[in-house]
C-alpha cells in the first residue's frame, strides 16, 4: 500500500492543469454502450474509476483502446458477449447499477448487475432508478448472491415511454433514466431531473450519437426512441470539483495558483462563495487563477444543494479554507446525511470545528428531525498540526491533504487508493506547484499498526 508524506507551509505558487470530469467519463463510456458505432473521447484522466469503468465495458464485449498519456480512449461494443456483470465488480463504484440503463434496449437477455458501491457517505439508496426504470416497463429485483447481493432486470416485451416525476433531483437517477429512455418506443418525458454539467456533457453526447433530446428550463428532460447511431467524437468537461480543489489548495496555502481548463459557467455559484470569504480569483482565457489577496474573512452560511447550488463535492476542502478564516462559518449538507465524518479528523488537527444534527440554513431539508449530523459551524482561524491520517473517503481525502499543506511538519497519509478514484496524478500536480509531497510504498508492518491506531477514530 502507498502513503503520502507531507511536510506543509509552502505557498503553492504556478499553474496546473485539470483532468477530465470523473463524473462525466464514466457515465459517458456507459452511454457509449447503448449502440455498435465506435466513440472516441477525448480529455480521459487517468484515474482509478475510469480504469474500473473500462474493465467493466470490455466484461460485457466493448473493444477499448486507450492511450493514458494523451488522454484518448476509443471504445466499440459491436456484440455484447453477455449481460452479466461479475460479483467482482460489486462495491467498485457507483456505475455498475448505471448499466442497467443502458443494455435494457440492446439486450432481450436477463441483465445483471452486483450492488451499488462507491464511497460511504451516505445511503445513496437506488429506489429512484428502479421506480423510473419499472415505469418504462423492466422488471427489477433484488437477490441474494453468495456474499454480496445483484439486480436482475429485463424488458422481455420492449420498453415504453412515459412521464417520470423524480422525488429528488438524483444525478445517478437522471442518468439511467436517459439511457434506458433512448431505446424506448415513443418519447419519455424526465420531470425534476437533475441539470448538472454533467448531465448536460451526457445530453450533448447523446446528441452527437443520434438521440433526439432535449431540456426545458424547468427541469425537464425530453428523449425520442432512437434505433438508428452515428460516431461520435467528444471531448470530456473539465473536473470541477479537481479545478475547485487545487484553487483552494492555492488561496489555502496564501499562494498563487492557474487552474488551467477550468471552466467558468460551471464554477459559478463556488467562486460567488470565494468573493464572500475575500479569497481572490481571476477568469482568464486559459482557465481560472485563484490567489490569496489578505486576510480570509468567515461569517458565511453554505448550504449544499444540487445544481446549481453549491456542490456537496466543494464543501470538504471549503471547510479547510474557512479553518483559516476570520470568524463561524455555517455548512449545511442536504445532499447526504453523513458526509462530515471527515471533519472528526480536521479537529485532530486542530480546526475548531462543532457538528449538529439541526437543519442550521434557511431551509429544512429531508434530514430534518432524523438525528444526522447534517451541519457544521467552524471557527478560525486555527493553526492546523501535522498528524497520521487515514483517508475514509475520495473528497474527504482531498480535504486532508489540503490540511497537510497547511500544517508545518510531516503529516502521513494512508488510504491513498480513494483519492487515485478522482484525482489524476496529483503528487505530481502538487509538487509542480512547490509542495513538499512524495508518495511512498509501506510494507504492512508499518501501515497496519497505524490504521489499527486510527481504528477507533469517527471518519
Amino acid at each position: 500500500m502507498d502513503i503520502l508524506k507531507i511536510k506543509g507551509g509552502k505557498p503553492l505558487e504556478g499553474k496546473v492543469k485539470a483532468a477530465g470530469a470523473k463524473n462525466a467519463v464514466t457515465k459517458l463510456l456507459v452511454a457509449s454502450l447503448l449502440s455498435d458505432k465506435r466513440c472516441v473521447f477525448y480529455n480521459v484522466p487517468d484515474i482509478a474509476e475510469v480504469e474500473v469503468t473500462v474493465e467493466l465495458c470490455r466484461e460485457i464485449g466493448s473493444e477499448v483502446q486507450w492511450d493514458r498519456a494523451s488522454g484518448v480512449l476509443e471504445i466499440v461494443t459491436k456484440h455484447l458477449k453477455t449481460s452479466y456483470v461479475p460479483q467482482r465488480f460489486s462495491g467498485s463504484n457507483r456505475i455498475p447499477i448505471l448499466m442497467i440503463g443502458a443494455l435494457l434496449g440492446r439486450t432481450d437477455e436477463d441483465i445483471i448487475v452486483p450492488t451499488a458501491g462507491g464511497c460511504k457517505i451516505g445511503k445513496r439508496p437506488v429506489n429512484f432508478h428502479i421506480t423510473a426504470l419499472e415505469k418504462l416497463g423492466a422488471s427489477i429485483e433484488f437477490r441474494e448472491m453468495r456474499k454480496e447481493g445483484a439486480y436482475f432486470a429485463r424488458a422481455h416485451e420492449g420498453m415504453k415511454g412515459a412521464i417520470i416525476t423524480l422525488p429528488f433531483p438524483s444525478v445517478g437517477a437522471t442518468e439511467n433514466t436517459i439511457l434506458a429512455s433512448v431505446r424506448a418506443k415513443g418519447t419519455t418525458i424526465i420531470k425534476n431531473a437533475a441539470i448538472e454539467p454533467e448531465i448536460v456533457d451526457l445530453i450533448l453526447f447523446l446528441q452527437k450519437l443520434g438521440v433526439t433530446i432535449g431540456m426545458d428550463v424547468d427541469r425537464t428532460i425530453r428523449i425520442q426512441q432512437t434505433n438508428q447511431f452515428q460516431e461520435v467524437e467528444h471531448v470530456v468537461i473539465t473536473d470541477r470539483i479537481e479545478a475547485a480543489s487545487l484553487g483552494l489548495a492555492g488561496i489555502s496555502t496564501k499562494g498563487r495558483v492557474l487552474v488551467e481548463g477550468a471552466q467558468h459557467a460551471h464554477m459559478i455559484t463556488f467562486l460567488n462563495r470565494l468573493r464572500e470569504v475575500n479569497a481572490g480569483f481571476e477568469v482568464k482565457k486559459e482557465g481560472i487563477e485563484f490567489f490569496y489577496k489578505g486576510p480570509l474573512k468567515g461569517g458565511i452560511h453554505i448550504e449544499t444543494d444540487v445544481h446549481p447550488g453549491f456542490m456537496t463535492d466543494w464543501q470538504q476542502p471549503f471547510v479547510v479554507l474557512l479553518s483559516q478564516a476570520q470568524g463561524a462559518s455555517v455548512i449545511h449538507e442536504t445532499v447526504y446525511e453523513n458526509r462530515f465524518g471527515y471533519t472528526e479528523t480536521l479537529r485532530l488537527m486542530g480546526a475548531d470545528i462543532e457538528a449538529f444534527t439541526q437543519c442550521l440554513g434557511g431551509k429544512e431539508c429531508r434530514f430534518s428531525s432524523q438525528n444526522f449530523q447534517h451541519s457544521i459551524v467552524i471557527k478560525g482561524p486555527t493553526p492546523l498540526q501535522a498528524k497520521d491520517i487515514v483517508i475514509p473517503d475520495l473528497r474527504a481525502g482531498f480535504a486532508y491533504v489540503l490540511a497537510a499543506l497547511l500544517a508545518p511538519d510531516q503529516s502521513n497519509i494512508s488510504g491513498v487508493q480513494y483519492l487515485d478514484r478522482g484525482y489524476e496524478k496529483i503528487v505530481e500536480k502538487l509538487s509542480s506547484l512547490g509542495a513538499d509531497i512524495v508518495r511512498e510504498k509501506t510494507s504492512d508492518s508499518v501501515l497496519k499498526p497505524l490504521v489499527k491506531a486510527l481504528a477507533g477514530t469517527k471518519q
